[in-house]
């Protein structure tokens, strides 16, 4: 059930409406919400629930076990995660490892397919942070309903933000959900998701990425060179689009979510770009990988270690291909070589040109299904034929404007945000529903799934 859609729409109407009725209680709320989320949640395969339900019957049991267990918190927390670890990547690279040692030894091996659930790196990356967290004492073990609910909660299942249990279990703690929401913000924050997805991305998708990706070799360099950029946009249209719809939900039924995306295209280098770019993935590996492999204690050849190792593996959690691993080793390497170089002093424009084409090289390797289209677009850019009738005016317009957004003052958005949300509730349900018109006139047709979704 995409976003974006009539059938959502419908489902969010109902969703509302019986919020309403039951918000005053949450002895009625938790379980409706909890029916809404399986409900979403199977609409993409119903077959999934049972998954999902496991998980969360698992991380509930763990959870308490550890709060309970003075004596081996530590041993049941590495079962906790490593059963955690071992469904995620029984799904998730099954395939990937049998194919790699089948081509290493030069065999073939029986043809599996394992259907990759949606959204089970989310919720198996909260399922872990619960666990964590309770072993930390950050947080206390919950009843089944809250940990069920903290990881079914259907806006930010299936593509995030990652929430933390110690920011959003604490948010079930109420004898009611709050009368009130930031109506201006949850309209201003799905109003300008949709836009993200429904307009910009949806457009450089079918337009300009798509077809280029489909067949480098065909491309001219024009095309390819749209391609290239057209794809960092894309992507950050898509997915921030997903968690700004999601915030925005999140808030109309009283619920707060972490910011997850501010402005990654202003970073002026790849270590900002990481603190503003997919933000709760970020902090997620910083506290549950990084830390925990020393951080920066110790030798700055141990604190180097353990920044190629945190982003390699970020890399492999993003998809079970090497292209993923070699982009995670990219962003590891120019990491370390920031923090070699730190003392140089450089221009800002200089470090802005610098870090904005690093991030858009590695994207190539990110969106190509195989090194060898990545391999064809990177020579394609300087050695195809020229093809100016090929020049997209549209699509550069959308790569120039989302650049100049990012690069607008902060201070600038949040007054008009303010200003907004001023406006009567129903001044304001009323613009977001003529904006949503402009959206579909404008839209290309169709809608596609989210990027996100295939993590």
């Amino acid at each position: 059930m995409l976003f974006p859609t009539f059938t959502f729409g419908v489902f969010f109407l109902f969703v509302t409406i019986g919020h309403a009725v039951v918000r005053r209680s949450m002895t009625f709320w938790k379980p409706f919400m909890l029916a809404a989320s399986f409900v979403f949640y199977g609409w993409f395969d119903v077959w999934l629930t049972a998954l999902l339900a496991a998980s969360i019957v698992f991380n509930w049991g763990m959870g308490f076990a550890i709060s309970e267990n003075d004596r081996r918190p530590k041993e049941l927390v590495a079962i906790g995660v490593a059963v955690n670890l071992a469904v995620l990547g029984f799904f998730k690279y099954f395939l990937f490892f049998t194919d790699s040692i089948t081509s290493v030894l030069g065999t073939s091996g029986p043809a599996i397919a394992i259907l990759l659930p949606i959204g089970i790196s989310f919720f198996t990356f909260q399922g872990i942070s619960y666990l964590v967290d309770v072993h930390r004492r950050q947080i206390e073990s919950h009843e089944l309903i809250d940990v069920a609910l903290y990881l079914a909660f259907f806006p930010q299942l299936v593509a995030g933000p990652i929430v933390r249990a110690t920011e959003f279990l604490p948010q079930l703690q109420r004898q009611s959900i709050r009368p009130t929401v930031a109506s201006g913000e949850a309209a201003w924050m799905i109003g300008r998701g949709l836009f993200k997805k429904v307009v910009v991305a949806n457009y450089l998708a079918q337009f300009v990425v798509d077809p280029v990706y489909e067949a480098p070799n065909r491309a001219s360099q024009v095309e390819l060179i749209t391609a290239f950029y057209g794809y960092a946009i894309q992507i950050y249209a898509d997915f921030s689009g997903y968690t700004d719809i999601a915030i925005g939900i999140a808030l109309l039924l009283g619920f707060d979510f972490p910011k997850n995306f501010d402005s990654p295209y202003r970073s002026l280098s790849v270590t900002e770009f990481w603190r503003r770019w997919h933000m709760t993935l970020s902090r997620w590996l910083r506290d549950y990988l990084y830390i925990p492999l020393g951080g920066n204690r110790g030798s700055k050849l141990f604190t180097y270690r353990n920044l190629f190792l945190t982003m390699l593996l970020g890399g492999l959690w993003h998809g079970a291909q090497w292209n993923f691993v070699v982009w995670g080793a990219l962003h590891g390497g120019w990491l370390m070589l920031e923090r070699l170089t730190g003392q140089f002093k450089v221009p800002s424009a200089v470090r802005w040109v610098i870090t904005f084409h690093v991030v858009t090289i590695a994207w190539v390797l990110f969106r190509a299904p195989s090194f060898g289209h990545a391999t064809e677009v990177f020579t394609g850019i300087f050695t195809a034929s020229v093809g100016l009738d090929d020049i997209n005016l549209v699509a550069w317009g959308m790569i120039a404007l989302a650049l100049l957004v990012q690069l607008q003052p902060v201070d600038r958005a949040r007054d008009v945000l303010e200003r907004f949300a001023t406006w009567d509730p129903l001044a304001q349900g009323a613009a977001l529903a003529c904006w949503v018109a402009v959206i579909v006139g404008v839209s290309p047709p169709g809608v596609q799934p989210f990027i996100y979704f295939q993590f």
